[in-house]
């Protein structure tokens, strides 16, 4: 198991500081995404912790491009990772926004 740490500044506030969402599933190929407010000064972190050692390069890759598209402040965000693609990682990350933005929605 390898775990990798990113902090990525903010500009975003997502929603109620009491909103948090968890989406997929640890699984061959798939990973798990939990978001959760967290007090960072305005930052994103993300940790990821992954079966798959030396992918750091891409895993920076895919979630710089996630801050840049949502550049979301004072959010934690975990992932499990059993060895998902980028491509699964991005949608998982979508997902958990749209279950927050739906949740926002419903309060």
């Amino acid at each position: 198991m390898e775990t990798l740490r990113y902090r990525f500044p903010g500009t975003q506030v997502l929603g109620s500081a009491e909103l948090h969402a968890l989406v997929g599933v640890v699984a061959s190929g798939n990973l798990e995404v939990l978001v959760e407010p967290a007090p960072l000064d305005g930052a994103m972190e993300i940790e990821v912790i992954t079966s798959a050692r030396g992918f750091g390069d891409v895993w920076q890759a895919v979630l710089a491009d996630f801050a840049a598209r949502h550049p979301l402040r004072d959010i934690r965000l975990s992932l499990n990772d059993a060895g998902a693609t980028p491509a699964v990682v991005s949608l998982r990350l979508q997902q958990a926004l749209e279950t927050l933005a739906e949740r926002g929605s419903d309060a």
